[in-house]
């Protein structure tokens, strides 16, 4: 980074841009990130849907079953590089002085949306947020599989390989590959999918992270475990859904049908919690998952979902009528974002803990009117944690 603008160091392919909030600067394109696995599950082919019913019978199937005892998968190994598009963005007078954060902020989205979950339009913008508020710079990127990034077999695009491509982004963050110096801490911040993905950094890296800030994640997830998030998305091969965006898609890439699938699973009940317009443009921009990720084994080798070695700061935020992780009540039978610390950071001090319910908020929590609320609270945690 130099001058009034962010190099391009790193990116190919890249474009400088305001974000879509109007508050940073940013630079956008592609890279190349190698990441290997031997824990994706060898899936048979068969697993991918013949066609609409086939995958609608899949997803009632696995809701049946939900919680059965499951044979333990036979695992292969994935190793290659892999092309993601991502985005960094410095807070404007940062890049004008030719003077970068030394912070940066890895940006991971969940199921349902691409990297524009994080700045979502204007006055929806995290990323705005954490450039302003904490003066950090931010890194955002496709998951493997969605929005500009590479699409491969899907069956190949499972939690564990995703969870050693987030692996090799802090890494290339650290190494000063996006910037003209290396960032001296990398936090992870996660949105759903997203942030079982940085809680599982946590768990088998406790040393990669500096602080981890988990949204929309909580020890509950009954509907999402139970494929009810599917059910209420209705869930569609994504070339049907949406053919203009994902024509050319094999059939084991799917996405919610409609608008109204995503209100379900993403937004509070209460409409005077959100803009309708801001429920169509999701659907407009919504992203893919794909069955190897349904029918991924979790991300961490062993399973486990505790942190036993993790004590550096992190917070959880949920929107308090979040459904696939508390059931539409955040608060019963108590505090779910509390309890994550509790379950699964045993060696946590309080100190470096911190919850916070955002009201009138479903499971998307960034496209509520409460988000800008939830952004202020993560940042001034973060700057109380010494970032």
């Amino acid at each position: 980074m130099s001058g009034p603008d962010v190099v391009t160091v790193g990116f190919k392919d890249a474009t400088t841009h305001p974000s879509r909030g109007g508050q940073s600067i940013c630079v956008s394109g592609s890279i190349t990130v190698n990441a290997a696995t031997g824990h994706n599950a060898k899936l048979p082919h068969s697993a991918v849907p013949g066609d609409q019913t086939a995958l609608t019978a899949f997803i009632v199937s696995a809701s049946i079953h939900a919680g059965s005892a499951k044979p333990a998968p036979e695992f292969e190994t994935v190793q290659q590089d892999f092309i993601i598009a991502a985005t960094l963005c410095v807070p404007a007078d940062a890049a004008r002085a030719g003077k970068p954060p030394s912070i940066v902020q890895l940006l991971t989205h969940g199921v349902g949306f691409d990297r524009f979950y994080w700045d979502f339009a204007p006055g929806y913008s995290y990323v705005d947020a954490a450039t302003t508020q904490a003066n950090h710079a931010v890194f955002f990127y496709d998951r493997l599989g969605v929005g500009d990034s590479q699409h491969p077999d899907s069956l190949t695009v499972q939690a564990p390989i995703q969870l050693e491509l987030a692996h090799s982004l802090v890494n290339l963050l650290r190494n000063g590959t996006f910037s003209s110096k290396p960032f001296s801490k990398v936090i992870g911040v996660g949105h759903s999918f997203g942030s079982s993905l940085t809680h599982s950094l946590n768990i088998d890296y406790p040393s990669l992270l500096d602080a981890a800030i988990l949204t929309g994640f909580s020890t509950n997830a009954t509907a999402s475990s139970g494929l009810a998030f599917a059910f209420a998305s209705d869930t569609t091969i994504a070339a049907f859904a949406d053919p203009r965006r994902f024509a050319g898609l094999e059939n084991g890439y799917t996405c919610p049908q409609t608008d109204q699938g995503m209100q379900l699973d993403f937004f509070a009940p209460n409409v005077s919690g959100f803009d309708p317009a801001i429920v169509a443009q999701a659907d407009a921009q919504k992203g893919t998952q794909t069955i190897g990720e349904m029918l991924s084994p979790p991300a961490t080798p062993n399973g486990t979902l505790v942190a036993a070695n993790w004590t550096k700061p992190i917070a959880v935020i949920n929107g308090e009528n979040d459904f696939p992780f508390c059931m539409g009540n955040c608060s019963h039978p108590t505090d779910q974002s509390a309890l994550v610390q509790t379950m699964y950071y045993p060696s946590l001090s309080p100190k470096n803990s911190g919850s916070y319910l955002a009201p009138n908020a479903g499971h998307g929590l960034n496209l509520h009117f409460s988000a800008a609320a939830a952004y202020q609270y993560i940042q001034s945690f973060l700057l109380d944690q010494g970032f």
